[in-house]
């Protein structure tokens, strides 16, 4: 009961903050209020209008907000979100546009599932899908799961891309964001052994911690701070009645979101503030730049207990990927048996969160793989969201990821570029942290 009380004592403060908020923005917004013309008046109802809308984004799922694609002909074509694969704890969808020709990429995204929808990956998906066909996979909230599904860890995690990867044939290519980096090689280096004919065409890992002591930063610090004892007692709750999932041990996403905003509290602290001014001058917007990323940052879902605690145990702690020691099902997974999947790695020079090293750690692990199969990318100056979402994805990365899309579609007229290696600069993800 301990754990459940604490769940429900951090929602009801959640709720607290957004009635207030509502309160506040109502009181400020009276008929008489006008007869008193004092800025403190329009100071309330800004406030107000902000926290009501930073707290209720907390509890929601974004919508993609993908519903149109203007085409090569001109034309708005619909976009329908189609489910390929329905599992309990995550789904695999398909971008689908009806209408115009199909691309000849086929692209699956790999979301991370650490506190944030896949929604995180809005604007990657509309960058990619004028030239492919984009699936990606689409985590579930585990406080909406019933207990009665069971458990989900990193190994089920693993076998779920296994199945996504199978229902979609080995002319897909897999793009794996952060936190499924390394899963993502555990279940290519799975199938090589199982199933090599379901095998990915490529991987691309982005910023994902391979090795996490390869460059630490405040994340890895944290892992190695904390025993798994202290991390459970800590961090796990149990979900509470208002939920589908009631009973469910999950480590809350309110709880992941605060530790988010401590990292870089007086970034966000002004951010807030600012817009609190902007909405007092009437400047605030519904869809102004300071909305547009805390509707997407400030929501977040609980992730099933098992699933957290494992993923620091055994890729954090026990450096089970990095150690090339990593088992699913009692099967030891050997990631010298991947000899045909091309890979290539992406990192971002200023990247706090996987800093540089951590992913490409990955290279030397793919004993079996030629040289000409691997390639590299350090992106200068690009922190963690830039590197799949912001600028530097968009003009540098996405077009070198399609390249080597392109290189290893199984065209023979095509040609693999030749692996580029990078020096890593001493202090490389440590500084201008990126929000």
């Amino acid at each position: 009961m301990k754990y459940m009380m604490t769940y429900d004592m951090m929602e009801s403060m959640r709720n607290t903050n957004q009635w207030l908020g509502a309160t506040a923005r109502a009181f400020a917004s009276y008929p008489a209020m006008a007869v008193f013309p004092n800025p403190a008046i329009g100071m309330i109802e800004a406030w107000g209008e902000v926290t009501e809308r930073s707290f209720s984004r907390m509890v929601a799922k974004p919508d993609w907000g993908i519903s149109t694609f203007t085409c090569e002909d001109g034309r708005d074509h619909m976009v329908s979100i189609n489910t390929v694969v329905k599992r309990p704890f995550g789904d695999l969808i398909h971008f689908a546009v009806p209408g115009r020709k199909a691309r000849s990429r086929r692209v699956l995204l790999v979301a991370p599932m650490s506190g944030h929808y896949a929604t995180l990956l809005r604007k990657t998906v509309i960058s990619l899908l004028v030239d492919c066909e984009v699936y990606i996979t689409d985590w579930h909230n585990a406080r909406d799961i019933p207990v009665s599904e069971g458990k989900f860890d990193v190994e089920d995690y693993t076998l779920y891309l296994v199945e996504f990867m199978k229902a979609l044939g080995n002319d897909i290519h897999v793009i794996a964001v952060c936190q499924p980096v390394p899963l993502t090689l555990a279940a290519t280096a799975y199938l090589a052994e199982e199933d090599p004919a379901a095998q990915p065409a490529s991987l691309t890992l982005i910023g994902g911690p391979v090795d996490p002591e390869a460059n630490h930063t405040e994340v890895t610090d944290f892992g190695r701070s904390v025993t798994m004892g202290q991390l459970e007692q800590t961090a796990i709750q149990r979900v509470g009645f208002k939920y589908a999932g009631v009973g469910r041990k999950v480590y809350p996403g309110l709880l992941q979101l605060a530790s988010f905003i401590s990292m870089n509290g007086e970034t966000h602290a002004d951010a807030f503030k600012d817009q609190i001014m902007r909405v007092a001058k009437g400047e605030g917007g519904e869809h102004d730049k300071h909305n547009t990323f805390y509707d997407e940052y400030l929501s977040v879902m609980d992730m099933p207990a098992e699933f957290y605690l494992s993923t620091v145990e055994r890729i954090f702690k026990g450096r089970d990927i990095a150690r090339n020691d990593f088992w699913v099902e009692g099967k030891k997974v050997d990631l010298g048996k991947i000899t045909t999947v091309a890979v290539n790695i992406v990192e971002g020079e200023d990247d706090d969160i996987s800093a540089p090293g951590q992913c490409l750690a990955a290279l030397d692990l793919l004993t079996s793989l030629p040289d000409d199969k691997k390639a590299a990318h350090l992106e200068p100056g690009a922190g963690h969201y830039g590197i799949f979402a912001g600028s530097s994805w968009r003009n540098n990365i996405r077009p070198l990821v399609l390249d080597f899309i392109d290189a290893n579609s199984g065209d023979p007229t095509r040609k693999m570029r030749k692996a580029k290696h990078v020096d890593l600069p001493r202090d490389a993800g440590l500084e201008n942290v990126e929000v």
